[in-house]
């Protein structure tokens, strides 16, 4: 039984339940293709079994590494990019405190993040760091030649060996990587690392409840079989019925599809908590890649509120009527505070003293949605019990299975990323990356030109 709710009443006044009820057998059809492995992009499904498949033998090599690891220092630094640290860092921000850096009562590894950028500024900076701290890496990378991540990792691997001396560090190195071949891999062999590996029919983007992101979890200390089973029990409900009233992944890709083809370009993932801010940037990189095709696809962007409010709120109040918002609701926090009675009353806030935070931020989501849905802003809303692994495990779920889904109602493949290349091409030939000669010299004219 899953424990994540989806709801749509505040679209209702947007599209009517017979137009989301007619969307039933075109639903069936793409769920059957999906379910089935019969669709576009289908050598990419391995995502959709392999929480039910992960053999307890794995969960527990991962978390005996994860408590090694744990025990051996207080820093982690996670090395990836896009689908390789997206996932991991999106669920151990929702679970971790607010301030980890500072207050770490837990005495588990602060993660930092290293490899999913260029900047020479973050990584120097860094390096500084790790001069003062004792640390542990995790590399992940199928191929291992991914320019940022291979940088990063070669700073890395050349501090750490030089900290620590050559056999030292290679124990604290683990790479995720392909099974069989690439760079990461080779290097793995050459110096002995501990390895996991990424299933070639995963994708990055829908990797994060394999090791890719269940070492990096596990090590930061929370509990990946909860992870797992959230993410199962999600799977059980997804692949059991294409019902728009019973599966709720299924409905919410009916809908956004619905209102795509009525002239929407945007969807908004809205969060009233910050710590789900990289769930955001993780939930933006499934569906901008796996939608974004053929000069087609919904617009995937983020907003933290109540804070955006007070920069983006007046559009999404009065600017152009081309999008929609999907809202995370959390019922229970973590804490409890309450706002204090002041005799003075200076402030005026008397009127909400003795009320919860959490009531106020509740009060707060609600009286948001009702303003964006009275100005033409169509709203979906997630509601979780609380910020815990098995409720992340079903999120998690939900999303993927949706997005599929959601490719295969447009009638997209929902696993490649053809554009990707593009601006990967041009920077190798403008760095001169060999086999990139003639690439280079009709850039460079180009740039003349210009």
């Amino acid at each position: 039984m899953i424990n994540l709710q989806f709801q749509y009443k505040h679209v209702i006044s947007f599209l009517s339940e017979e137009e989301i009820q007619f969307m039933q057998e075109e639903v069936d059809l793409s769920h059957s293709l999906l379910v089935e492995k019969d669709g576009k992009g289908n050598e990419f499904l391995g995502w959709l079994d392999f929480p039910a498949k992960l053999d307890e033998t794995i969960l527990t090599d991962i978390e005996a590494a994860a408590k090694s690891f744990r025990e051996k220092a207080e820093v982690l630094v996670v090395i990836g990019i896009g689908g390789s640290y997206l996932g991991s860092r999106a669920i151990i921000e929702a679970l971790s405190s607010s301030f980890p850096a500072i207050y770490n009562d837990t005495k588990n590894p602060v993660v930092l993040y290293a490899g999913n950028h260029l900047s020479l500024d973050y990584h120097y900076e860094l390096l500084q760091l790790l001069d003062k701290k004792d640390y542990n890496l995790v590399v992940i990378s199928k191929s291992g030649n991914t320019i940022e991540p291979a940088i990063a990792f070669r700073l890395l691997k050349n501090h750490i060996e030089k900290k620590y001396g050559y056999e030292e560090a290679c124990s604290r190195i683990i790479a995720v990587t392909d099974g069989s071949k690439g760079a990461l891999k080779a290097m793995a062999e050459k110096h002995g690392y501990k390895t996991y590996v990424i299933p070639e029919d995963i994708g990055g983007r829908y990797s994060v409840l394999t090791p890719v992101g269940l070492l990096p979890i596990a090590i930061a200390g929370f509990d990946i079989t909860q992870l797992v089973k959230g993410a199962c029990e999600m799977r059980k409900v997804c692949l059991e019925t294409s019902s728009l009233t019973d599966n709720p992944a299924a409905c919410y890709a009916a809908i956004r599809n619905l209102l795509y083809r009525s002239g929407i370009q945007i969807e908004i993932l809205v969060n009233y908590e910050p710590s789900l801010h990289y769930l955001t940037e993780w939930w933006k990189q499934l569906f901008g890649e796996s939608e974004g095709k053929e000069n087609e696809g919904l617009f995937p962007a983020g907003l933290d509120f109540t804070g955006d409010l007070h920069s983006m709120g007046q559009y999404i109040q009065q600017g152009q009527r081309m999008l929609f918002e999907t809202v995370i609701h959390i019922q229970k926090s973590r804490h409890s505070l309450v706002v204090p009675h002041d005799e003075a009353n200076m402030d005026g806030l008397n009127y909400i003293a003795g009320k919860s935070l959490r009531e106020i931020n509740a009060v707060a989501a609600l009286g948001t949605t009702l303003a964006h849905v009275d100005g033409e802003v169509p709203n979906l809303d997630i509601t979780l019990p609380a910020l815990d692994e098995r409720s992340i495990g079903e999120l998690i779920y939900f999303f993927e299975f949706a997005c599929s889904l959601s490719g295969y109602l447009s009638a997209t493949n929902p696993f490649n990323q053809p554009g990707v290349e593009a601006y990967k091409n041009n920077m190798f030939a403008l760095l001169g990356k060999p086999g990139f000669e003639n690439e280079t010299e009709a850039i460079r004219d180009r740039i003349a030109e210009e």
